[in-house]
């Protein structure tokens, strides 16, 4: 008796499975579609307080405006230029730091000090504005310091230290190019601020002192594997004349060299070092060239600025859009504050 009840007990559980599955996609659904309803209703909600009050928004807008140009045809012109440069021997936060001191002095308008630091008239550094620092962010720079990284230690600690963390510890310090930007009222005071910026790092004693040993290291180097090419080179050709010697004698008889195949690889072998040394003498070549100064300069000031332009920069605009966003503010307070004198009755 109980065998035929089986099927039709698993057909009730089956089929109050699919209902339970069926109410779940359903909740599921209709709580996606209240987000989306509430979004849209957020969105219009936004578009009648806008059409209500528009004219109030406009006018506040207009006044902003209005004072932003008055404000903008007083304000001097602003001009820049670029400084991009190559820190070594990791120079760059001292190069940091020197360039926030000026952006200090600028802000604390020390006119003296400046002229005095720049060796420039008392005019010319009241006209600097502004001195900021930048990283050329390249993604290149992290994979390759990773991999410096990970070629001067052992594998253990390798395993240990994985790249994403690397980049979470990678500054703006690390960066291989780095951009000083400044900021005048005068566009041709900039070339006047390339040697004091630049030298301001590089006549440091202990920069000095690490270049001309990385500098010796990488003569000494370059040397050393120069000779190890004309040793390699000179047991190239005690190969090549012992290989005459016994071919020679070869074909004057009926002798098999059953060696051939170890000298074929010997001469592989010495082909394959010298290509690792070549490889060495070339990277040796670019480091000489790359850390033969504290600071290779890339691009100096350009010998007049580019004016310094932009929504950001126009006062109409800052003005217009601050003037709109208070009414904004206004608006919402009051509103609020008639809702609560509303909720108290």
């Amino acid at each position: 008796m109980t065998k035929p009840n089986q099927p039709q007990e698993e057909e009730i559980e089956l089929g109050s499975l699919f209902v339970i599955i069926g109410k779940g996609f359903s909740n599921l659904f209709n709580f996606i579609g209240k987000i989306f309803k509430g979004i849209f209703h957020f969105c219009i909600a936004i578009l009648l307080f806008i059409k209500t009050n528009f004219v109030k928004l406009a006018i506040a807008a207009i006044v902003g405006g209005v004072l932003g140009a008055f404000l903008e045809f007083e304000k001097e012109k602003r001009f820049g230029a670029d400084l991009q440069v190559q820190p070594n021997f990791e120079s760059a936060r001292q190069l940091y730091n020197n360039v926030n001191f000026y952006n200090d002095l600028v802000k604390q308008k020390d006119t003296l000090l400046l002229a005095k630091t720049f060796n420039i008239s008392n005019a010319d550094a009241a006209s600097l504005k502004k001195f900021e620092i930048n990283a050329v962010k390249n993604e290149n720079d992290i994979i390759t310091s990773y991999d410096d990284l990970i070629t001067s230690v052992d594998t253990l600690t390798v395993k240990s230290y994985s790249f994403n963390q690397f980049k979470q510890m990678f500054t703006e310090y690390d960066y291989k190019i780095q951009t000083i930007t400044v900021q005048a009222t005068k566009n041709d005071v900039f070339t006047k601020l390339n040697d004091v910026i630049i030298e301001s790092v590089t006549k440091n004693p202990y920069f000095n002192k690490v270049k001309e040993l990385t500098n010796e290291n990488l003569h000494r180097t370059d040397i050393l594997l120069r000779k190890n090419l004309d040793q390699i080179d000179t047991l190239a050709k005690v190969y090549r004349t012992v290989m005459l010697k016994e071919a020679s004698k070869q074909s004057t008889g009926t002798n098999i060299d059953v060696g051939s195949t170890k000298k074929g690889a010997k001469e592989l072998e010495l082909f394959e070092t010298v290509r690792h040394i070549n490889a060495d003498l070339k990277e040796i070549s670019e480091d000489k060239a790359e850390k033969s100064e504290v600071i290779n300069v890339i691009s100096n000031f350009q010998s007049v600025g580019y004016e310094i332009k932009g929504i950001e920069e126009n006062y109409i605009f800052q003005l217009g859009v601050l003037f709109a966003l208070g009414m904004i503010l206004f608006l919402l307070i009051k509103q609020l504050n008639n809702y609560l004198e509303n909720y108290k009755k």
